[in-house]
């Protein structure tokens, strides 16, 4: 079965909650999407603000205080917030992605550092307590005089699981990042046991149909043909390149004339950074100014595709458009920049619209 473009959006955005916003529970959300993306720390609350029906800041914050979600590196090495029960076994299959990174940015700098002396060190340090990286750098250069301070703690971050503990990833907060040793915070041990297959599951739940490029894309794992290709119970499609594409045997597709209503995303959303191939969200150009390096912008969606870029600071929502977009659109984003603001806390604020980047009208 060939599936087209617009059926693969509305499918997506559907396993997504952006067709319309979900009547559950952030922790349900959270377990929907695997892991919400948080190298910004607001972004995880705004993305599950534009996919519920009710939802607060305090909603997460509680989540995190009350340790039922933390925050860690996860998929692709970088920052996420996962349900606890979700990181202990997610965890252990990123390791190889982070040692992996580790050794790329801080192979040479380290390179008369054991690092296996380097992580049992770091975790008596981090015993019974939390540090900040500066801490734990300072007390690792003791070892290590000569080697590159950076480049010790960051190591100790990508080669122990260590999350980072509140008020880090509370709206608003900066500071110091917090080093904690995630089985003290957390009160159990990892599970190394779990299987790749299990993590293509949740994953294809979340964002299938999509093919294995896809799913290394997401989760930052490589040679995983071999894998996907041997879950014999998986539905194989094509998309109208020619592309295979995996999911979950009883997993709905959506109709294609499903209404899309416009929705924000904040930076690095997960719809955005889940594929490698972003057709079904938006152009190879579009791409080029959303996906900047290891940045992705704020955007957002106009009938189930990128629309354009937004920006919300000092008071005042930015919004590009890529196309000039209907009055009706206008109106209809004008409405949710509103209640974006409002759910950001900004009192009166404004919305500055910049001209189109074309002329082809959407």
């Amino acid at each position: 079965m060939i599936l087209n473009r617009r059926v693969l959006n509305r499918t997506t955005l559907d396993r997504q909650l952006l067709l319309r916003r979900a009547d559950m529970k952030p922790v349900q959300a959270i377990e929907r999407l695997v892991a919400v993306q948080g190298q910004e720390i607001d972004a995880p609350y705004i993305g599950l603000w534009t996919r519920l029906a009710a939802f607060t800041q305090d909603d997460l914050a509680s989540l995190l205080y009350g340790k039922q979600v933390v925050r860690g590196s996860l998929l692709r090495g970088t920052q996420h917030l996962a349900l606890a029960g979700d990181y202990v076994w997610i965890r252990p299959l990123m390791q190889v992605i982070l040692s992996r990174g580790r050794q790329a940015a801080f192979g040479r700098v380290t390179r008369g550092v054991d690092l296996e002396e380097l992580a049992r060190l770091a975790r008596e340090h981090l015993a019974g307590r939390t540090l900040t990286r500066p801490q734990l750098r300072d007390l690792l250069r003791e070892r290590w005089p000569e080697a590159d301070p950076m480049a010790l703690s960051w190591s100790a971050q990508l080669l122990l699981p260590i999350v980072h503990t509140p008020p880090n990833g509370i709206w608003g907060k900066g500071g110091a990042t917090p080093f904690t040793l995630a089985e003290e915070w957390l009160g159990r041990p990892l599970d190394g046991t779990a299987p790749v297959e299990r993590l293509v599951e949740r994953y294809l739940a979340a964002y299938g149909p999509a093919s294995v490029m896809d799913v290394q894309m997401w989760s930052g794992l490589t040679r995983l043909r071999a894998v996907v290709e041997g879950m014999s119970h998986l539905r194989k499609y094509q998309d109208t390149e020619g592309r295979v594409l995996y999911d979950l045997p009883d997993a709905p597709l959506a109709e294609e004339d499903v209404p899309a209503p416009v929705r924000f995303l904040p930076w690095f959303d997960n719809l955005v950074v889940a594929y490698a191939d972003r057709g079904r969200l938006m152009t190879a150009e579009q791409r080029k100014a959303v996906c900047v390096g290891a940045v992705i912008y704020p955007t957002f969606l106009v009938d189930g595709t990128v629309g354009g870029m937004w920006d919300l600071k000092d008071g005042v929502l930015t919004v590009e458009p890529f196309h000039p977009l209907s009055d009706g659109v206008m109106e209809e984003l004008a409405a949710e920049a509103a209640r974006l603001m409002a759910f950001a806390g900004v009192e009166d604020g404004s919305i500055a619209w910049l001209a189109p980047r074309s002329s082809t009208t959407t």
